[in-house]
């Protein structure tokens, strides 16, 4: 494969999935995206990364509105502009929730890499 993807930033992977999406998941469906990213998320936490730890927070906060969904609710909430209950999906929507998951999910990662960055600067600056 010409792209190392374990030398790739978490957004540079994510970009990389999302251009490639028949690659990572059958047919490209919304429910084996969803899949697909809960798997990363426990294989991550599993082996000490952060997985997508706070995703479903960041989304809540973003929404600006708590609900019992998990993660994928709240970018079906967002992507199809507070549609609630019937979550049976047309091609145009599930591909409008595909674009939109990927926009937040690199929007959330770009949040906490800054954050994770800030942080780090303060710790060094505290040592030193």
């Amino acid at each position: 494969m010409a792209a190392d993807l374990a030398r790739m930033s978490e957004r540079e992977y994510f970009a990389f999935v999302a251009e490639r999406l028949g690659m990572f998941v059958v047919g490209s469906r919304l429910a084996g995206i969803e899949g697909f990213l809960d798997g990363y998320d426990h294989h991550a936490l599993r082996h000490g990364g952060p997985g997508l730890s706070g995703w479903r927070e960041w989304l809540v906060a973003r929404r600006g509105q708590e609900c019992g969904h998990g993660w994928a609710g709240q970018v079906r909430h967002i992507a199809l502009l507070e549609r609630c209950g019937q979550w049976e999906l047309t091609r145009d929507e599930e591909a409008k929730v595909v674009e939109v998951l990927f926009t937040l999910l690199d929007e959330f990662l770009a949040v906490r890499g800054a954050s994770d960055a800030s942080d780090s600067s303060r710790t060094i600056g505290e040592t030193g």
